[in-house]
């Protein structure tokens, strides 16, 4: 099946909004537009082409990303500011020569000589008809998307997501978070990301709606935003929630009259934040979520009546999909021991593109294998511990960095930390702390508390051997903490 047609199965005849807000658009007219620009592009350049698509968050790219899945074409989506090095290595890839790009970053991209259309072509393409309005015979396997993720040496690979997959995702994460026509979700994550996708195919498919915030550094906007269109749900990475609950003040103090559920992927958010919201906020259900952009988005989620008891834990697998956690030699760990997650089900992706020998090592005998290591409870619960790649290494002694970062982001004033790695002469390698903090609290930190503070809680080789300060923190195009 098409994923488009499976998106609009129930929802093309809705007189409701798909999208609220400044761009609010009703699904009827979505569903019309979308289907006249597939039947464009298809009459102008036919099916299986890479397409690019840079644009931020607008009707603009639903419609183009939309039309593309139904044309039979591929969708290749990349952040409109895409370094011009990193796009260079996509193109020697995927010789993608067509690309829907939005007016505001067209001129970032002419040297390139892409056969570009914009929002004027979609406008002009709208009002015709089309062909294309029944479901039409079509091998769900076809591939729907290419992803380009960093791996950890930094280069980039394409994650290739079939229409199944997308389909198989999106009815598990329906099925956990309960969505309905009525929900509104505030997305703040960009469509270009996995997590950004995944809330617009999941409130397509439930014939909810998105509200698209562009500008999560005016946190008032967002505040703001949850209130006046009524949003029942709001996703974030770490990054956002840490700087909702400490960045601000009006946060905590704010009624949400219709937020009823939060959720958080896209890395590991200390225990300490997740408490400070949920004794902020003890009647909205927050779930902590965790996935990786080979899994279409999502592999696994603790439900929210399970955080007082398993607070720190990733949870179980989603609906349809089987994770376990295994040793070296492929056997699931006892309680306590520790190991590599791998996942099995229909969202795991069709493999990197033209890249088989990185597939092979990480898909094997149908198990993804995720670079993460974790530990189980005696009731099955995940343990996220690091990344493969992450352990430091003292003195021959394996540490994982996120045990530190929990420690030191409970100091009062801590708005977040990063623990890296440093060159050693004689232990291999020592531990860094670059702590984060309001700039008119700053004098009120030094290494010496910091380091103190660890010692009492944590064994002494596990105590950063330098600590430094810093009053801003970065973020990536997805919302994601830059690492030092």
């Amino acid at each position: 099946m098409n994923v488009f047609d499976y998106f609009f199965e129930h929802s093309a005849g809705m007189s409701k909004e798909a999208v609220v807000g400044r761009e609010a658009i009703l699904y009827p007219d979505l569903y019309k537009r979308s289907l006249a620009v597939a039947h464009k592009f298809r009459e102008l350049h036919g099916e299986n082409n890479l397409v690019l698509i840079l644009s931020e968050n607008s009707v603009f790219m639903i419609t183009v990303y939309l039309a593309l899945l139904k044309s039979g074409n591929t969708c290749v989506p990349l952040n409109p500011a895409i370094e011009t090095e990193n796009l260079a290595k996509v193109l020697e890839k995927t010789g993608s020569t067509l690309a829907f790009i939005s007016k505001r970053y067209q001129s970032r991209f002419t040297e390139f000589g892409f056969t570009v259309y914009d929002n004027s072509h979609t406008d002009e393409w709208a009002d015709a008809d089309t062909g294309l309005h029944s479901p039409e015979k079509f091998d769900g396997e076809r591939l729907a998307e290419i992803i380009f993720t960093s791996g950890s040496t930094g280069e980039q690979k394409g994650v290739m997501i079939s229409h199944s997959n997308i389909v198989a995702n999106t009815n598990s994460i329906i099925k956990y978070l309960h969505l309905t026509p009525s929900d509104v979700v505030e997305v703040v994550m960009p469509f270009y990301y996995c997590y950004g996708l995944s809330l617009l195919h999941t409130h397509l498919r439930a014939g909810g709606a998105v509200h698209m915030n562009n500008s999560f550094i005016f946190i008032g906007s967002v505040i703001d935003d949850l209130n006046k269109y009524n949003c029942t749900g709001f996703a974030g990475v770490p990054s956002h929630f840490q700087i909702l609950l400490r960045k601000t003040k009006d946060f905590k103090t704010t009624k949400f009259h219709s937020l009823r559920y939060v959720t958080q992927a896209g890395g590991k958010l200390h225990s300490a934040f997740i408490s400070e919201f949920t004794e902020a906020f003890p009647d909205i259900k927050f779930y902590v979520m965790y996935g990786q952009t080979e899994a279409t988005a999502r592999l696994s989620y603790l439900p929210p009546d399970k955080l007082p008891e398993k607070l720190g834990s990733l949870g179980k697998g989603i609906p349809d999909v089987t994770l376990k956690v295994v040793n070296e030699s492929g056997e699931t760990v006892k309680p306590g021991e520790t190991g590599e997650i791998i996942a099995r089900g229909e969202n795991i992706m069709k493999g990197y593109f033209k890249d088989p020998e990185t597939t092979a090592a990480t898909i094997k005998n149908g198990w993804l294998y995720t670079g993460d290591m974790a530990t189980v409870d005696d009731e099955g619960y995940i343990f996220m511990q690091s990344r493969a790649k992450e352990i430091i290494k003292v003195r021959g002694i394996r540490i994982s960095p996120k045990e530190i970062e929990a420690v030191i982001v409970t100091y009062p004033g801590v708005i977040d930390c990063t623990i890296s790695a440093e060159n050693d002469d004689v232990t291999g390698e020592s531990i860094k702390a670059t702590v984060f903090v309001n700039e008119s609290e700053l004098p009120n930190f030094s290494e010496e508390a910091i380091r103190q503070f660890c010692a009492a809680t944590l064994a002494s080789h596990k105590v950063p051997q330098k600590v430094v300060f810093d009053t801003k923190l970065t973020f990536n195009a997805a919302g994601k903490k830059s690492k030092y």
